[in-house]
């Protein structure tokens, strides 16, 4: 390709490196990554992250990584770990991301089916991991470690230190100018730029394959939607393998060129949320739902002056605070009492959970409380729900600034059209639907239609004025024996809005009633108890204990109001329940990497307890395996009560 050539195809900004060429170029001294280290936040600007990506490009070439061939990242968010992405897309490699907590035959099985070839690792952990399963990956050539720490013995000729391949790659840099810019050139919009692994709820993970064409205009689209400016700050903490970090702190920051921010671990997030203070946050439910039990905990230890303020102030923002946010009018006496709400109790409450500078704050993945949501929002946040998958490039349904709520997922997104079909189940097309599945064709033709739509699985409806509101999983969706409707995840997402209650399972489907497994969160009962002189040793200890049972059923009888009140769901309150010995797992294979719950592996493998509560018995003995962490698997004995919990009859009947 002559310098013509590639200068016209570096114009055309279709793929990633060309745009962090051009982000280098136009704000180079801005800001692109910060990463805490030892304490300290380290910033690289875009000029110092395309020299990082270039020589680590070159160095990789040196290695023999070359077009097509495929490279996996994996470990905690850095920065080496986003520029290994950029570097391997700017020699035409398809980049496959690795869950770092996953164990190592779930990592040899993403690497072996996506056909790694080359893995840039974090440390010695994730090496060990590809050491355990090395003699089950015939395709993998070579292995780039980035912290040194503990590696020294580790003499492989298919081992090589980060620092090393910058350092050749500098060296050809220097021999080869315009090797880089050429290579990069060649990249085309059909490329396929990722492999996102999904999370695996139903079975083995499939790879969904995205296409620079699939995810630029994606984040440009969002991007432009949002009003993002390249002066946003993100903390990047999710995992890199989910398509949601991907498209957040790597595609939509290398379009718009705004700042990713790397935590020093995943046990200092919360503190370094508050030091950093971004201005544009994604998290799951389950962050917010922690925040929230993190200020009501606290709270519940304050003074009773502190205690009066935050009950009074919170009362207000209920009132007034939403409408407040969407510039709709409320009295002047609400919005005065609101400013001094802000300096007694909103500013500081934001402050200390590091949300003082949110512009932008998105919740997706599952189903809000609306008690949650309106709770962040009353405080002047700008907290919205996003409906994407990883097949759709992240974006399906965005919320309106304007017209924000919690029942629903908002309309389609700018360039998606979104369709109900005769069985209820929600369908899409957009310019961000996936090329395919790797290496599963059938997959592929089961859930992407000839003319582009995508089979979401969900079940929806539209309201009259365009949002679309998710009921559940199609194939979650059941009747009980009195054909009353069963939508088992809408039940759950209404226990765990409760900060007791940690994780829910529901039972119904062809059975006389609706059962429940609890998982209740330590920290929140834990703090509960110690208020209420509740001694305790373990957590199977406290979620046996007769009082938490009580309280666990007052809030599954409030749920059961809530769905009596619904004529299409009150045939599906909860009659019997029990608190689980132990937490579900991920390293159980209970919950997926994203803690979604894999509801065959449950439904399977506590078939006694689901047994029991379809009986006259109260009390179960269960036997089950758990796989600690440092690898080994034990068993856990456990005699479980059952409770039942009191229906809302006359409301039932009405329904």
């Amino acid at each position: 390709m002559d310098q013509a050539a590639v200068g016209a195809s570096l114009a055309r900004l279709d793929t990633f490196p060309k745009l962090l060429i051009r982000n280098a170029r136009e704000r180079g001294e801005r800001p692109a990554y910060r990463e805490k280290e030892f304490g300290i936040w380290q910033a690289y600007s875009w000029a110092d992250s395309l020299r990082q990506v270039r020589a680590l490009a070159c160095g990789l070439h040196r290695l023999g990584v070359k077009r097509g061939d495929k490279l996996s990242i994996v470990g905690d968010n850095r920065p080496r770990l986003y520029w290994a992405i950029a570097a391997a897309q700017s020699l035409g490699c398809t980049v496959v991301p690795a869950y770092q907590d996953a164990v190592a035959d779930e990592f040899q099985y993403v690497l072996d089916h996506a056909e790694v070839s080359f893995v840039v690792a974090e440390d010695q952990e994730q090496v060990d991991k590809i050491l355990a399963v090395r003699d089950r990956l015939p395709k993998l050539r070579h292995v780039v470690f980035v912290n040194p720490r503990g590696m020294r013995n580790y003499v492989h000729d298919w081992l090589t230190a980060f620092d090393q391949v910058l350092e050749h790659g500098r060296t050809f840099d220097a021999g080869h100018p315009g090797f880089f810019e050429a290579e990069v050139a060649k990249g085309q919009p059909d490329d396929i730029g990722v492999i996102a692994y999904t999370s695996g709820t139903t079975g083995r993970p499939k790879g969904v394959m995205l296409s620079f064409a699939n995810l630029v205009p994606s984040a440009q689209a969002s991007a432009k939607f949002e009003g993002l400016r390249e002066d946003e700050d993100v903390l990047a903490y999710l995992p890199m393998a989910w398509i949601g970090d991907h498209f957040f702190s790597y595609a939509q920051s290398i379009v718009v060129g705004f700042t990713v921010n790397c935590p020093e671990s995943a046990a200092t997030v919360t503190i370094d949320l508050k030091e950093l203070a971004p201005t544009y946050f994604f998290a799951p439910p389950r962050i917010f739902e922690t925040l929230l039990t993190q200020t009501m905990v606290r709270m519940e230890d304050a003074n009773a002056v502190k205690r009066w303020l935050f009950k009074y102030f919170m009362a207000l923002a209920r009132r007034s605070g939403v409408r407040i946010l969407e510039g709709k009018p409320v009295s002047a006496l609400d919005r005065l009492l609101y400013v001094l709400g802000g300096a007694l109790v909103y500013g500081p409450l934001k402050n200390a959970l590091g949300l003082s500078r949110i512009r932008l704050a998105y919740t997706a993945g599952e189903a809000i409380g609306p008690d949650i949501f309106d709770f962040f929002r009353s405080l002047g946040i700008n907290l919205k729900q996003l409906y994407g998958q990883t097949e759709s490039s992240v974006m399906v349904c965005i919320q309106r600034n304007d017209d924000v709520r919690a029942d629903t997922v908002g309309p389609p997104a700018p360039g998606v059209e979104v369709r109900i079909d005769d069985r209820g189940e929600v369908l899409y097309r957009s310019p961000g639907v996936f090329v395919g599945y790797f290496k599963n064709p059938e997959a592929t033709a089961e859930t992407k239609t000839k003319d582009g739509w995508v089979k979401t699985g969900d079940a929806g409806i539209f309201t009259q004025d365009g949002h679309l509101r998710i009921i559940d999983r199609a194939k979650d969706v059941g009747r009980l024996k009195d054909g009353s409707l069963f939508a088992p995840k809408y039940i759950e997402n209404k226990l765990k809005f409760f900060p007791s209650i940690m994780e829910a399972v529901t039972h119904g489907s062809d059975r006389d009633f609706v059962a429940a497994f609890i998982n209740i969160d330590l920290r929140a009962v834990g703090n509960w108890a110690e208020r209420n002189g509740l001694a305790y040793t373990s957590y199977s200890d406290l979620a046996s204990r007769p009082e938490v049972y009580a309280m666990i059923k007052g809030q599954i009888e409030q749920v059961n109001r809530d769905l009596a009140a619904d004529p299409q769901l009150a045939g599906s309150q909860i009659r019997r329940f029990l608190i689980l010995h132990k937490e579900l797992d991920a390293d159980d294979g209970e919950l997926t990497r994203t803690r979604k719950v894999r509801r065959n592996t449950v439904a399977e493998r506590y078939a006694p307890l689901i047994d029991a509560l379809y009986s006259d018995r109260d009390e179960v003995e269960i036997e089950s395996k758990v796989a600690f962490e440092d690898g080994r698997v034990g068993t856990m004995k456990a005699r479980l009560k059952i409770a039942g919990a009191d229906a809302v009859h006359a409301l039932k009947q009405a329904g």
